[in-house]
Order: structure tokens, then sequence, then C-alpha cells
């Protein structure tokens, strides 16, 4: 006997979008509500928790932020991610900062969709712990011995560095703003350019070629990603 669907609810006024959304997200065996406007969002949650909810910033009613800062406030901690423009990065990055998991940007494909949805999924259910080996093709961290390898070779790195890194490992597969990674390396300093640097020299040493970068990739305007680990 299986058990329930994971259910998804879709928070976002364009109907186009909430059809594509419930055919796609229905082919790959979500459960899938939907809300056209934040107050009908907020009822929806109250009426029956979602394992994720795909939230649209720009809704007609109530601000898609101050929905996240209202769930968050109240201890919601089903996953959200953010249905963007390409050009709302500012918005994208306030969402992220208030506690959203991840972004697709519109249009968006449904398979990186999915795969954004089970990696945000995955994280929640395997919140009791970090794991402590991180191994994604040639890159392996451990983040017990603090020993990180590339290709079966020792990699050293400075302690800046290894910071940046641990951050991204356990939170692999999901995107780190610059502020998340200025306030939990370098105290919540501003400057971007701290970041930029030692982002660059983790990538000398942990990239086969720095700059076209395998692991550590760059989302603009917002922050960094790092590669999910293999599977098993």
């Amino acid at each position: 006997m299986t058990g329930a669907p994971i259910s998804i609810l879709v928070v976002d006024d364009e109907t186009p979008i909430r059809k594509l959304l419930r055919v796609g997200l229905g082919a790959e065996d979500f459960a899938v509500r939907e809300a056209p406007t934040g107050r009908l969002a907020l009822e929806a949650v109250i009426e029956a928790a979602p394992d994720l909810v795909l939230l649209d910033l720009g809704l007609p009613d109530i601000p898609g932020h101050d929905l996240l800062r209202r769930w968050r406030g109240e201890g919601n901690d089903f996953p959200v991610i953010i249905l963007s423009s390409r050009t709302d990065e500012a918005g994208i990055v306030g969402a992220l900062e208030l506690g959203a998991d991840d972004y697709v940007t519109k249009p968006f494909g449904m398979k990186e969709l999915a795969a954004r949805i089970r990696v945000a999924l995955r994280h929640r259910f395997q919140r009791q712990g970090e794991k402590p080996l991180y191994v994604s093709d040639g890159l392996s961290v451990d983040l017990v011995k603090r020993i990180v390898r590339l290709d079966g070779r020792e990699v050293k790195l400075s302690p800046k560095e290894y910071d940046i890194l641990q951050i991204l490992v356990t939170h692999a597969g999901r995107v780190i703003t610059h502020k998340f990674l200025l306030d939990h390396v370098w105290g919540g300093a501003n400057d971007l350019q701290y970041v930029r640097v030692y982002v660059r020299q983790l990538r000398q040493k942990i990239e086969p070629v720095p700059d076209q970068p395998r692991y550590l990739t760059t989302e603009t305007g917002v922050g960094y990603r790092l590669r999910e680990p293999d599977a098993g």
C-alpha cells in the first residue's frame, strides 16, 4: 500500500501557469492544489498544510513576500519555491532571505521544476542532521574529518574557503545568497567582493576547469549553488 501523494500548493494569479503546473506536476505524481490569490493561499495552508508551496511574488492582493514572512513567522517549515520573472533579482534575493528554499524563473521547464521540488523536499525530510560525506563525481568533502578531495587528490583550503564550501555542501542543490555567506562566514560584513574573491579562489582548487565550473555555479545576481551529491 502506497502513502499519500506529496501535496503541492500552487499560488499564482495566472490561470495558464496554474493549469500548466496542475497538468505537469500531476504527471509527476504530485497532488496539486491551486490558489490564485494570497488570501486563498492563507486559507489553503490553514485547512491542510501542504508539503511544498510554489509561490508567485506578484499576487493581486497580498505580496508574496508578505505571505512568506507570515508563514515563517508562524513556524510553518514547508519548503517554498519562488516562481519569478528573470528580471526580478531583488525580489528573489528578498524571498530567499525571508526563508524561501529555492526559485525558478518563468518560463521554466517542468523537468527542472520537478527536480528542484524533489531537492527541497529531500532537504526537509533530512533536516535531522547533515550528511557527513558529500560526493559528486570527482569531488568529495568529508565534513567530519574536514578533508576535501578532487579526483582522489587531497585539496588544501584556507579556513574561509572551507567555511564557504561547508555551507554549500550542507545546502547542496539549493541556492545560497551572497548575504547568507556574508552573514555566516564574515559575521555580517556587507562587501560582496569578499565573497567573489574567495569563491574564485575556491573554484581554482575544486574545479577541473575553474572558468567553466562543474560543481559550484553562479546564480546571477543572487548567489551560488553547489551541485547535488551523487545518489546512493
